[in-house]
């Protein structure tokens, strides 16, 4: 069996940008597939598990939903030598200078991210974040052997490989949210030898980074009881330790808020506190940003909770988390789907 670190490694390292996910698609599907009864690619490329359970027929289902794509850059033209390249989600582009880069054309080719040096500009220009029309990505290849392999609408993802730090922190591209696709695959590897009435289905939605796609169309066509969300949040960094941070290696979080039921809520907190599981409260007042704000409103509604693994300098090449935090989001949610009764369905009326 791999480590968690040996499975974070796997699955941020393979690339998998929003709308071109079939690389690491690919690598999650050869862990998951021992590890359930059936497996499926639906319509729109999320990968679906399902563990069938232990209570009878009709058995009722809990989804838990974590996005598989990552953010990248798409190719928007050639000139000379050179590509032109755009956001293909939140990218920021204060980090991207001097970015080694993989362009996926008709072959994976080794790329950079430069910039005139600064000998040549002006104060103004030097104080400057880079516009997206001065973005280049360079090959080292020729216009008409570039023009051969490349295409505009190719994609373009970090090369980066996962660094393990001290006390069991890691960073890397991708953690967003490849490390809660761990958690969902050490909760499969835990429910094999844990009996549970419930059915569960393990997704990896595809282009979460661009609108939730996959969250929604898969809620839709599963029509879960309840759906569980595994992402990641915000933990303090030097320049930022405010309200909304959440500390590393203290677990995982727990949100509430309009986007989530009371009761979905209630008992991911009784389940962490009958295992004993670290975790941290998140208050979320609106929109949580992640697949739950799509697959709540799935069909005639789902009732939905959140699970977030704290991360530090998100959407960067060096994201940045702690080992322990992953694990404990996989317990979490694997205790929380053995413990609902064959004949439990959250209800709004119990909470008047």
């Amino acid at each position: 069996m791999e480590s968690t670190f040996e499975l974070l490694k796997a699955f941020t390292e393979a690339p998998g940008p929003s709308g071109r996910e079939n690389v690491v698609r690919d690598a999650i599907a050869a862990r998951w597939t021992p590890l359930a009864d059936e497996i499926r690619v639906d319509a729109m490329g999320s990968l679906i598990a399902l563990q069938r359970g232990s209570g009878p027929q009709p058995r009722p289902a809990v989804m838990a939903a974590a996005h598989l794509d990552e953010i990248g850059l798409i190719v928007t033209g050639i000139e000379g030598d050179f590509l032109r390249a755009h956001a293909l989600g939140g990218i920021d582009r204060r980090v991207l200078l001097g970015l080694d880069v993989l362009v996926h054309g008709q072959r994976v080719l080794p790329g950079i991210i430069g910039s005139r040096p600064p000998h040549v500009l002006t104060p103004e220009e030097r104080e400057k974040i880079i516009a997206w029309e001065e973005v280049y990505v360079d090959t080292g290849l020729p216009r008409d052997e570039l023009a051969a392999l490349v295409v505009v609408g190719d994609h373009i993802t970090f090369d980066r490989e996962l660094v393990a730090l001290k006390n069991d922190r890691v960073a890397g591209k991708a953690l967003d949210n490849r490390a809660s696709v761990v958690a969902v695959t050490l909760a499969l590897q835990a429910l094999r030898e844990r009996n549970h009435a419930w059915d569960f289905y393990a997704v990896a939605t595809v282009q979460e980074e661009v609108g939730l796609k996959g969250a929604i169309t898969s809620a839709y066509g599963l029509a879960p009881e309840i759906a569980i969300v595994l992402d990641v949040t915000f933990a303090p960094q030097h320049d930022d330790e405010g309200p909304g941070t959440f500390a590393l290696g203290k677990g995982p979080t727990i949100a509430a808020g309009p986007n989530f039921h009371p009761q979905v809520v209630e008992r991911l907190q009784a389940a962490a506190k009958a295992e004993e599981i670290p975790n941290q409260f998140e208050a979320v007042p609106g929109s949580s940003g992640t697949d739950a704000w799509g697959i709540q409103v799935a069909r005639e509604g789902i009732p939905t909770g959140l699970i977030e693994i704290p991360l530090r300098y998100m959407h960067q090449p060096v994201e940045t988390g702690a080992l322990p935090d992953i694990e404990r989001a996989g317990r979490l949610l694997a205790s929380f789907i053995a413990r609902l009764e064959a004949d439990f369905r959250p209800r709004w009326e119990d909470e008047l």
